[in-house]
């Protein structure tokens, strides 16, 4: 087990020097699986009461519980077999005394890599320079082999049901991450399409970022203001790269993962302050802790119920555990008096918001934290509050949270979820969580116009703002801000610069008048440019 969780450990850090300290946190679940009580508890009772040998125990022991997670219709936590896979893979081998060489470590030539399963050190250990791309028969989108794929830029295909029975080894294959598409056995013609695909694709890219330090200014006149959303003060220096005028997302989970304790308020004020000195006066909006869904925690109170997306979550688990909510609050304010004269841009966002009395509830919590500052004589500065727009409940009444807080955000991935009434992680219905669907977009416009007339400024938080062949409609509907993952910028930069506001605003009308989703799918993409397509 201690040979395990070194192993374990160095992994980890030489993924968050390849990745990303946020991706790299993904190690920090399998360590936690690795004292998991039920895989040990089981392993321990087979050893005692059948006289099992410890690696026949563990053995089975995990394979039980991996067919438990993988019979599960939640494809977030059936995705986690894979992990507990290999986290008992690595403690046999250590009970083996067998120091596992990994086979895609040195690899003689570029190849793509295709299997039944890959799991998430498979993807972290390969030998980058030679992996041109990965396809798996297992596997989803929110897969961890995927996430670390898409952060590794490396082309992958996952979910290609009967894909390694139907291709040979040494024979050329191209693999497409965007569409999925798998190509077996090219001939020479249909190579020089796909590389010609391949070095447009390139050249597009490299002339997007040369101008990602430009405005983003419609060509009548209209300013859109890019953020950025970001999982760990390391992907600041990438925001900026970029071009992020702000970030318009921090997510806090990452100080919360992976540990037996709670993060303290000096703890958590570092790194606030840390992050508010980085951006330089930029605009910095900290989302408070958003656990639960499809983002568990070891946090007392927080066990997963048998409709997570519906439970204990957001906001609702910060006003639950006061005491952890105090502490964030307490290190927020604190770090909004420690910014360097003239740089307090430090703005406070409460996630999934469902009723008006919650955002009375956190802001009564947030004036007890600046008294119990000012009591011990702490310096703190008041911040700017805002609510995450993600349940209909709130899109329904914006006018009366408007008159509760400073800005308002929406998150449209959990949105279009509760409109829809379709679980996200879910395969089978996922199809219909599309946030470009009418349904969705009505509610973000009567947001919009909720913020208009109150003055209050809206923004667009969740993957639909990342989504270039987006832009148009959300332009067009009144949105003004707009944060996305920082690689996403000069993208999005370059389709609010092809743009009118006044095209924008008829796409918008005619996109709500839609039926369906796909329709309105087909009016974006008959308008996009080609900085949009590529």
């Amino acid at each position: 087990m201690e040979t395990a969780r070194r192993e374990l450990e160095e992994i980890k850090a030489k993924a968050a020097g390849a990745v990303g300290a946020h991706e790299a946190s993904i190690f920090e679940a399998q360590l936690l699986m690795l004292t998991d009580p039920e895989l040990l508890g089981r392993a321990r009772k087979a050893i005692e009461t059948e006289s099992l040998t410890a690696e026949e125990a563990l053995e089975r022991s995990g394979r039980e519980l991996a067919a438990v997670l993988e019979d599960l219709p939640d494809d977030y936590l059936r995705a986690r077999a894979a992990d507990l896979k290999d986290v008992v893979g690595r403690v046999l081998a250590a009970l083996g005394d067998r120091r596992r060489v990994h086979p895609l470590a040195a690899l003689e030539r570029p190849v793509v890599v295709v299997s039944d399963e890959l799991l998430p050190t498979d993807t972290v250990l390969m030998d980058r320079k030679n992996v041109a791309g990965l396809v798996t028969e297992a596997g989803t989108p929110t897969s961890h082999v995927a996430i670390l794929a898409r952060t590794m830029g490396v082309p992958a295909v996952v979910g290609a049901r009967g894909v390694a029975g139907s291709v040979r080894s040494g024979e050329i294959l191209i693999a497409d991450g965007t569409s999925g598409t798998v190509v077996a056995g090219a001939g020479p013609d249909e190579v020089r399409r796909w590389r010609s695909r391949e070095h447009a694709r390139r050249a597009s890219e490299k002339s997007l970022r040369s101008q990602a330090g430009l405005p983003a200014v419609t060509l009548d006149g209209h300013r859109v203001r890019l953020e950025a959303n970001i999982g760990v003060p390391a992907d600041l220096e990438a925001a900026l790269a970029f071009g992020a005028e702000g970030v318009g997302l921090f997510r806090t989970e990452f100080l919360f993962m992976g540990r037996d304790s709670l993060p303290s308020e000096d703890e958590q004020f570092e790194v606030y302050r840390d992050c508010l000195t980085a951006m330089a006066g930029r605009p910095l909006v900290v989302r408070t802790l958003d656990a639960g869904g499809d983002k568990p925690l070891p946090i007392p109170g927080l066990e997963a119920g048998p409709n997570p997306f519906l439970g204990v979550r957001g906001l609702r688990l910060s006003l639950d555990r006061q005491d952890m909510f105090l502490v964030q609050l307490r290190a927020l304010l604190r770090a909004a008096a420690a910014a360097p004269p003239g740089q307090t841009q430090l703005r406070v966002m409460f996630p999934m918001v469902a009723d008006p009395g919650e955002v009375d509830a956190a802001r009564r919590l947030l004036a007890l934290a600046a008294e119990q500052l000012d009591r011990q004589g702490v310096a703190r500065s008041p911040v700017a509050v805002g609510v995450m727009v993600e349940v209909p409940a709130a899109a329904v009444l914006a006018d009366l949270l408007m008159e509760q807080v400073d800005f308002v955000s929406l998150g449209t991935n959990d949105l279009a979820q509760y409109v829809m009434a379709a679980d996200r992680t879910n395969s089978r219905v996922a199809h219909l969580v599309d946030a470009l669907h009418p349904a969705v977009l009505r509610l973000v416009k009567a947001v919009v116009d909720a913020g208009r007339r109150a003055c209050k400024p809206v923004a667009v938080c969740g993957d639909l703002a990342g989504d270039a062949e987006a832009v148009p409609i959300l332009v067009g509907l009144g949105v003004e801000e707009l944060s996305m993952a920082p690689p996403l910028l000069p993208r999005v930069k370059a389709a609010v610069r092809a743009l009118s506001r006044a095209r924008a605003e008829e796409l918008a009308r005619r996109a709500l008048r839609c039926r369906t989703a796909a329709e309105v799918r087909d009016i974006v993409a008959a308008e996009a440019g080609p900085a949009v397509r590529d």
